[in-house]
């Protein structure tokens, strides 16, 4: 097993993360493992993971819930773009930055010499599990109230504009952690001079979205938009600005 001491290295003050977060833990081990990387312990049920899956859920349920109330007049597909901004994981790794989690991970040696303290990818699951855990500790008005903390000023920004759709699609794709999309041609229709493709696009773990194009190229962009119509992400509105 990886050991995840640093030799020499003080033991991080949890109680100073604490009044960084502004929540005392009732149980701090819940904390600790909310700080605890797979490197440090092995194997996956002694690290954060399971926090950080809870985490990822209850950060969407209190940013939705702040939209919800912050913005009464905002239609659905705003508030939607607004979400995937927020709880990204280039949002969550810029709030773990600000409460400094780096400094009080727990890391294998390895993960700490190739620097995994400024890792976005490990402060951005670190994030979400520190929202998981407090979620466990203090209930959903206490992780609410940490999200509000944390995110509260992000979300007065105004949300990133969508550019084509194949664009806006991978964005929200990397901003909620899937995998980049593809496109796959599923049909062609039509004479040669003017024939009519059919274009899947597609993510994983997600349904595919299929739309007609006169090209390849048109019908992607059209299945790209068809994914973000399905999801809530793209509206007339946009169409027209877009378009």
């Amino acid at each position: 097993m990886t050991k995840p001491v640093e030799s020499g290295r003080k033991a991080p003050d949890l109680a100073r993360l604490e009044r960084t977060l502004g929540h005392r833990f009732a149980d701090r081990g819940l904390l600790t493992t909310a700080l605890t990387h797979m490197s440090a312990e092995g194997s996956r049920l002694g690290s954060y993971q399971r926090l950080e899956f809870l985490g990822d859920r209850v950060l969407g349920l209190s940013v939705a819930d702040m939209l919800f109330a912050r913005f009464p007049q905002a239609v659905e597909g705003d508030m939607s773009r607004r979400l995937a901004d927020l709880v990204r994981k280039e949002t969550c790794a810029e709030v773990a930055q600000a409460w400094d989690l780096g400094a009080f991970m727990r890391l294998g040696e390895g993960e700490i010499l190739g620097g995994a303290r400024k890792n976005r990818a490990i402060l951005a699951d670190a994030c979400e599990a520190i929202i998981g855990a407090v979620f466990i500790d203090g209930g959903y008005e206490a992780a609410r109230a940490l999200v509000e903390r944390g995110f509260g000023e992000r979300l007065a920004k105004p949300p990133k504009p969508l550019r084509d759709a194949k664009t806006a699609l991978q964005e929200w794709a990397q901003g909620q952690g899937y995998a980049t999309p593809t496109y796959s041609e599923r049909g062609r229709s039509g004479p040669d001079h003017a024939p009519l493709f059919r274009v899947a696009a597609r993510i994983s773990g997600l349904a595919d979205a299929e739309a007609d194009g006169r090209s390849k190229r048109l019908a992607e962009q059209a299945a790209a938009e068809a994914f973000l119509r399905r999801e809530g992400l793209w509206s007339e509105t946009m169409e027209s600005d877009h378009g």
